[in-house]
């Protein structure tokens, strides 16, 4: 399999990677942990001009029509500037569903979705809370094999403390009917498993983004942080320390690249793909956090630190659409089966 990006592909990871960095500063991060929605809906309506909330969505319908592999490097750059915006939940999760699932539903959301015009918030079994939805123009819920859509107008609230001053949960109370069901049986499934493979799969490659940043915060502190009249960094500890991280990081690189290729193309062992790039990403990040908090020292866990940023969004990333155990029980699942094809090159090749 070839992991290569074409020109085009990189050219658009520049161009989001440009506009990241200028918009989505710490500063700014920051002051929309005060507000009330810690949203912006102007940041969101630039994100859809460069194309990010309408990617996946059909060009018939404003967006540009692209795929999986198209957008998990753009989902690899949010996660470096820590942006909080509902890129997963909408943009790789919602706008793929609604295209999939077509209909009035789709004729209705695809569009003002990829404007920026609207957040679509999903709630799937893997997690007992939904992401955004305060913030949201529509509910796409899963539940007892069925997918129902609703305004959140017809839904119960409740906000649920999060460790992450940028992320929004709750929980949401509703009463499913048949006015609300819009998908049923083997349909639903099918809905159902692919957006839990969509969401994690995004999840897997902002987590790549932020364990590259706590990385590059962490040489950036330890060239400067001096001890005997010369840089920490230039320590042979903290050079294995902080090595071991981007051994990490780069493991977890090409999973994360395979499991887009294989959602992408539908490939038959999709879900385990994705659970292999999800485990090793969040294995990735979750050293990345430790060892970068540990180069810092204790000014690290002052709330000034920038620090706080990609270490608690990676902690929220771990926790969405699926904790590494239950990854690792449905990669257990299928190694241990009669399918899998056993050998080196073979169990989890092609």
């Amino acid at each position: 399999m070839n992991f290569d990006f074409t020109e085009d592909q990189r050219l658009l990871q520049e161009t989001v990677r440009g506009f990241l960095e200028g918009e989505c500063t710490p500063e700014a991060i920051r002051a929309l942990w005060e507000t009330d929605t810690g949203r912006s809906s102007a940041l969101w309506k630039q994100l859809a001009e460069v194309g990010l909330a309408g990617l996946l969505v059909p060009e018939s319908q404003e967006g540009m029509g692209l795929g999986e592999t198209d957008f998990v490097l753009l989902c690899e750059e949010t996660g470096r500037v820590g942006l909080a915006e509902p890129v997963v939940s909408t943009a790789a999760v919602a706008a793929p569903l609604l295209r999939d699932l077509g209909g009035e539903l789709a004729e209705r959301w695809l569009k003002p979705l990829a404007v920026g015009e609207a957040i679509v918030a999903v709630g799937h079994p893997w997690s007992p809370f939904v992401d955004d939805a305060h913030v949201a123009d529509l509910l796409l819920l899963f539940r007892d094999g069925e997918l129902h859509a609703l305004q959140p107008s017809d839904a119960t609230l409740e906000a649920q403390p999060a460790n992450d001053p940028a992320r929004r949960i709750a929980k949401v109370s509703w009463q499913p009917s048949a006015e609300t069901r819009v998908a049923e049986g083997a349909r639903a499934a099918e809905l159902e498993a692919v957006s839990l493979d969509r969401g994690a799969l995004a999840c897997a490659a902002q987590l790549l983004g932020a364990c590259d940043r706590l990385i590059n915060e962490a040489v950036d502190y330890t060239s400067q942080r001096q001890q005997f009249g010369v840089p920490i960094g230039s320590f042979q500890a903290v050079k294995h320390m902080l090595a071991n991280v981007k051994v990490k990081l780069e493991y977890a690189r090409p999973l994360v690249y395979r499991a887009a290729a294989s959602v992408a193309e539908g490939h038959p062992q999709r879900g385990v793909h994705v659970s292999m790039a999800k485990v090793a990403a969040t294995e990735a990040a979750e050293v990345g956090t430790r060892q970068a908090l540990q180069a810092h020292g204790a000014i690290g866990y002052t709330w000034e630190q920038d620090l706080h940023i990609w270490m608690r969004r990676s902690w929220t990333l771990a926790q969405s659409f699926g904790l590494s155990r239950r990854h690792r029980e449905r990669m257990a699942e299928f190694a241990l089966g009669d399918a899998a094809p056993i050998g080196a090159g073979g169990t989890f090749g092609g």
